[in-house]
C-alpha cells in the first residue's frame, strides 16, 4: 500500500500494520527511514495512513513511490 502527503513531501510505503518505510524530501535531498510503531501515537498514524488519508494524503503506485526512492 502506497501513500504520499498532498503536498508531495512524503511518500510512505505501508509494510505491515506495524511497519512503514517513509521517503521525505527536503529541498533537493531524499531521507529514507523504516518505521516500526512501538507507541500507540505511531501505530495510529499507521492506522490512519491504511484507513483515513484521504485528507491529509493520496493513494499511489508502487511505480511512482519506487521513482521517488530512487
Amino acid at each position: 500500500m502506497y501513500r504520499r502527503y498532498k503536498n508531495n513531501a512524503s511518500y510512505f510505503k505501508i509494510l505491515n500494520p506495524l511497519q512503514f518505510e517513509e521517503v521525505q524530501r527536503i529541498g533537493s535531498k531524499k531521507i529514507i527511514r523504516q518505521t516500526e510503531a512501538k507507541l500507540y501515537p505511531e501505530k495510529l498514524f499507521i492506522h490512519d495512513l491504511v484507513y483515513n488519508f484521504k485528507e491529509m494524503a493520496e493513494e499511489i503506485y508502487e511505480a511512482e513511490y519506487e521513482q521517488m526512492r530512487q
